[in-house]
């Protein structure tokens, strides 16, 4: 017998010791659930029985107290006891996909160290029969090679010698293969998952994260972890596989999956990524959009243009006026956070009317003492709080008084013809008047409005200009400010609005709408402008982030590699790290030679020698041949088992015209901003709503050199076909576009 065929042995006992012991495990789990569910019957039935269900008793209310008590405690056992056996219930399937041996230093024996989803583990005997790819010591199936290795435990840093490293396919309990590799995840096993179908969902990479990943994945050292991603380096993933890392070891910090936060492009993509936590075993944490967040923390007082909106009018109109876009950078820079700044501490210092308060013909404060009262406020609470605590002052001093002003008010209503049978309701009602007009003239100096405050802003010239003194402006701010000025009288205020509102909103009034997160995720960082940051650093002070971009897929704007100096710098944590992944795994290498091209070769990216088809340029001289080559191509990616195709348009009333004219003839969805989940089979989907995803098979809608043309079309197109992992094709009808290069 060869030796391998002897370890094949070896690795077949193990497989089935530990499927043996799973199988056990279940069995016993499934018993536990089932005296845990009559025993929480029982308490119920106790709780209901044998206590009162109304009492002002304390010895009865102290009674129910305990029942329930106990009832949450049995609760989370059986809930805690359900969820471990979803994740052994799973691991039948594959219990675990690596191996490392290890011979710690000062010990006498070697360990087999296997990797999977979770800890499998004895409770009697304390054996590990699979270690959860999460826990310290396993980092070194992903850090090291063959030779001296060391993790951080608990106790400290754990040195030895790695002897062996081995990776497998398990398919359905059965061991398909093995092998043994040296440095890092060895490519077959990614080159087998590259391989893959597209899912419309994203999927877990635990058997093939690489060392540069696994970095990011277990930094707990940072406050602020900025990375910087190519297409298709796996950024999200890995932000994803970091959450679920900080879930795992949250057990000490008690992190739970309500103290993160995913801020995400769009909805769309927040479904994409929806099933990676729960398929590693963990709960899915909060996912918002900043225009959620701004529709929800601005009360509805406004209609605003969406993200979505915003894009495509910019993306249509970019060759008509370039207006809009200039305001849209100008709005999203520090100068106009910096003008806003100095807006608020002008309404602080000049906009605050104080007036002398009197009350029942008396004065009790006057105008002076009210303003010296606020100014010489030093504490550091908004204005509206400053504002809100001065009127509260007044309304306690008046409190007193409104009783002897009631007395003389029935007094006077008594020697009044008309009411002598009704005088007391009547001098209520009577006061109640005079305590609403008084509280509504306090109310003019002890309520500050943010959006009467931006739209002074933009109405007023002269004090534009003096806040913005010593700033540098864009040729054009005048006809910024006109347009700005015409938008906010009129019916729909513009997206790039929302954030300088917000930022202003939160200055003067701060908010604890997400004081409980402790962890932000932002993805697309390159997509945020340098005031939502502002914003980010007042919403979630004392979190700790993690910020993911990729500066070459910035659609509204241009963006350096300085753009995360000035997040660190807006930020200001105590300790932060910028991370560079330029490896791209997502296409295959003649589809990242073919959008490289399109960038003009200006980025640092190392391809995964993965080999497919090249991409292919299809021209067509009317629309209904170009329609045509579209639905055979349709046709031809699901004969050979592509699950994913993706026609992708510039804007979305391109990808509406498309649809219109092909649903009749072939199986294909429209994604709008307003879709769901993204399924399997073909959709038209408009460029920019398709970032972050992937498909097998991308068809790059309508590149003619009318269409694409200009700077932000380029980096449209470079977005478009960084989507397929496969097989890329682009179409178009008279020329085709200059960006492409064949």
């Amino acid at each position: 017998m060869s030796d391998y065929q002897i370890q094949l042995q070896e690795e077949q006992d193990n497989l089935e010791k530990t499927l043996s012991f799973l199988r056990q495990e279940i069995e016993n789990m499934l018993d536990a659930l089932s005296r845990q569910k009559s025993d929480l019957i029982s308490l119920r039935k106790d709780m209901w029985e044998n206590t009162v269900h109304f009492s002002n008793d304390f010895a009865r209310l102290t009674e129910i107290t305990h029942y329930l008590a106990e009832l949450d405690s049995q609760s989370a056992n059986y809930g805690n006891t359900s969820q471990r056996l979803e994740k052994y219930r799973k691991m039948l399937l594959s219990p675990y996909f690596g191996r490392f041996d290890f011979h710690e230093d000062g010990w006498p024996d070697t360990e087999k160290i296997y990797i999977g989803l979770h800890n499998v583990v004895d409770s009697k005997t304390s054996s590990f029969y699979v270690y959860d790819w999460r826990a310290p010591i396993s980092s070194i199936f992903y850090q090291f090679e063959p030779g001296r290795a060391s993790y951080q435990a608990p106790a400290g840093t754990i040195s030895g010698e790695v002897t062996l490293k081995r990776q497998y396919k398990i398919q359905d309990a059965q061991l398909q293969y093995f092998f043994d590799c040296r440095v890092g995840i060895n490519d077959e096993i990614l080159q087998e998952a590259l391989r893959g179908k597209a899912s419309a969902r994203m999927r877990y990479i635990v058997e093939t994260i690489q060392k540069e990943q696994d970095a990011i994945i277990r930094d707990t050292e940072n406050e602020l972890l900025i990375v910087q991603g190519v297409a298709g380096s796996g950024k999200t993933s890995v932000a994803l596989h970091r959450i679920a890392f900080l879930l795992y070891h949250g057990l000490n910090s008690n992190l739970k999956s309500n103290n993160i936060l995913i801020l995400s492009p769009n909805n769309i993509f927040s479904k994409y990524i929806s099933s990676v936590l729960p398929e590693l075993g963990e709960e899915n944490t909060l996912q918002t959009t900043f225009e959620d967040i701004a529709l929800k923390l601005l009360d509805g007082r406004l209609k605003t243009e969406s993200r979505s909106q915003q894009l495509e009018s910019m993306i249509s109109a970019q060759n008509q006026d370039n207006l809009r876009m200039r305001g849209i950078a100008f709005k999203g820079s520090r100068q106009f956070a910096h003008i806003l700044d100095r807006l608020i501490s002008h309404c602080e210092n000049n906009m605050i009317d104080f007036e002398d308060i009197y009350f029942d013909g008396k004065i009790l404060m006057t105008r002076q003492q009210l303003k010296n009262m606020f100014i010489k406020d030093k504490t550091i609470m908004p204005i509206a709080k400053r504002l809100k605590r001065i009127e509260n002052i007044i309304l306690e001093k008046v409190q007193p008084l409104r009783k002897k002003r009631l007395k003389k008010i029935e007094e006077f209503v008594a020697q009044t013809d008309g009411h002598e049978l009704e005088i007391k309701p009547f001098s209520r009602l009577l006061s109640i008047k005079k305590s609403r007009s008084f509280v509504n003239r306090i109310h003019r100096y002890t309520e500050v409005d943010y959006l009467s405050l931006y739209r002074t802003l933009f109405l007023n010239d002269e004090l534009f200009a003096r806040l913005a003194s010593g700033l540098q402006l864009p040729d054009n701010i005048g006809e910024i400010i006109a347009m700005t000025r015409d938008n906010l009288a009129g019916g729909t205020v513009f997206y790039e609005d929302c954030a300088p509102l917000l930022y202003l909103k939160l200055r003067l009034e701060g908010s604890s709408a997400f004081s409980g997160i402790s962890q932000v995720v932002i993805d697309e960082a390159q997509d945020y402008d340098l005031i939502h940051y502002e914003i980010f650093k007042l919403l979630f002070g004392e979190a700790r982030f993690t910020v993911l971009g990729d500066i070459h897929q910035a659609i509204d704007k241009d963006v350096s590699l300085a753009l995360y100096d000035h997040i660190i710098e807006i930020m200001s944590k105590r300790k932060s790290a910028k991370v560079i992944l330029n490896k791209g795994y997502r296409s295959s290498y003649e589809i990242n030679s073919f959008n490289q091209k399109i960038l003009g070769d200006r980025q640092n990216f190392i391809p995964f020698e993965r080999h497919e088809t090249e991409p292919v340029v299809v021209s067509k001289d009317t629309l209904d041949k170009y329609d045509r080559a579209i639905i055979r191509e349709i046709a031809d990616a699901a004969g050979r088992g592509y699950e994913s195709v993706a026609v992708i348009c510039k804007t979305a009333a391109e990808a509406e015209k498309l649809h219109s004219r092909l649903k009749d003839k072939v199986n294909i969805k429209l994604v709008t901003s307003g879709s769901g989940e993204i399924e399997k089979g073909a959709i038209v989907i408009p460029s920019y709503l398709a970032k972050g995803l992937e498909f097998d098979v991308v068809l790059a809608g309508n590149v003619s050199s009318d269409n694409f043309n200009s700077e932000l079309d380029q980096k449209l197109l470079y977005i478009i076909c960084t989507r397929a992992l496969h097989r890329l094709t682009i179409f178009h009808t008279g020329e085709k576009s200059p960006l492409i290069e064949t």
